[in-house]
């Protein structure tokens, strides 16, 4: 049995074609499936080629997991694994309204190497300011600028 207690498990390297009916038919072989989806992107509908499949008991989704990782499934081989809940580590993720992903972008701040992105100064290497005298991003202000704007 494996360490990790948990009846979700994540399936990468989907076909696009694969279908939610599809890997819950693919998988319910070795137990009863509680759920199964194939994640899709929120704006074109399409999948983003992977899923998750849950088992009613952690015994069933070991047996899968072991069954079906590293094969051939709806055209394609398949990575299967235990899904693990990230949702929780926000340290782990960019975002936020100053910076975004590493600081690049994000709603407020940001840009990459500078002091801003929109609202804010800089945008992409701010450093040459005698060839761009506004700053980078858009309405921005030069550092030491004391005027706060119209």
């Amino acid at each position: 049995m494996a360490q990790n207690p948990t009846t979700k498990l994540f399936i990468g390297g989907l076909a696009w074609h694969t279908s939610d009916q599809t890997l819950k038919e693919g998988f319910q072989q070795y137990g009863q499936i509680e759920e199964a989806v194939v994640v899709k992107d929120r704006d074109t509908n399409r999948s983003r080629g992977f899923g998750f499949v849950r088992f009613s008991t952690q015994e069933e989704a070991e047996q899968a997991r072991t069954a079906l990782n590293n094969t051939g499934f709806d055209g394609r081989e398949i990575r299967v694994d235990f899904a693990t809940d990230n949702r929780g580590n926000a340290s782990m993720r960019g975002g936020g309204q100053r910076g975004g992903y590493t600081g690049f972008g994000g709603s407020r701040g940001g840009g990459y190497g500078s002091r801003g992105g929109f609202g804010g100064g800089g945008g992409y290497n701010s450093q040459n300011q005698q060839q761009y005298p506004q700053g980078g991003g858009f309405g921005g202000q030069q550092a030491g600028d004391t005027d706060s704007g119209p």
